[in-house]
């Protein structure tokens, strides 16, 4: 479990609501941000992943990531490459999980893969939007625990579109509308078209 406090004068008080104070910041939508939901322990946790591609000044291109682990950040570029068809073999990519957090599950590759695509195009995701999922190699986007908790506290924090793997069993959520996506070029042409 995972518990989250402020420093008040008085000493350390809980934060409540932990999704609203790690979103709390976000500016107007920019190119390569968006929200994910990750389960820490089984409190859901919303987080902005910040993603910024750039053509390479060198023969290597760079590859940064803080708080998302770098050898799946390759793992995702890769498949984005092959899977999408979008050419960043060119490009250095740095990718940011905003507030310290570690996004270690793999529901977090769908929001990476997104603010990948959105950098590169540079278009922007509503601020409306979040997404959660696993990313496989064959480019398909697979299901992850705890969806219906996700969703709810997609809801509860006041966001109005969820993008999520396409499954049978997909709970439905009042108030939230749910795009359902098989693979990593339907989000591509369908999220930013």
């Amino acid at each position: 479990e995972i518990g989250v406090f402020s420093m008040e004068t008085q000493g350390l008080a809980e934060v409540k609501n932990p999704s609203e104070l790690f979103l709390a910041d976000r500016g107007e939508p920019v190119p390569g941000s968006t929200v994910t939901c990750l389960m820490e322990g089984s409190r859901p946790i919303l987080v902005e992943i910040q993603a910024l591609v750039t053509k390479t000044n060198f023969g290597y291109p760079q590859r940064r990531a803080s708080g998302f682990d770098l050898n799946r950040l390759q793992v995702l570029v890769g498949v984005l490459a092959k899977r999408a068809g979008l050419p960043l073999e060119t490009y250095d990519i740095f990718l940011n999980v905003v507030g310290g957090l570690e996004a270690a599950e793999p529901a977090a590759d769908l929001a990476v893969i997104l603010a990948l695509a959105s950098a590169l195009k540079n278009k922007t995701i509503s601020k409306t939007i979040a997404s959660f999922g696993e990313v496989g190699l064959g480019g398909e986007i697979r299901p992850v625990p705890q969806t219906e908790k996700r969703l709810q506290e997609i809801k509860k924090t006041g966001f109005k579109f969820a993008v999520i793997p396409s499954s049978p069993h997909s709970p439905k959520i009042s108030d939230i509308k749910i795009a359902s996506v098989k693979n990593v070029q339907d989000v591509v042409e369908q999220i930013l078209k």
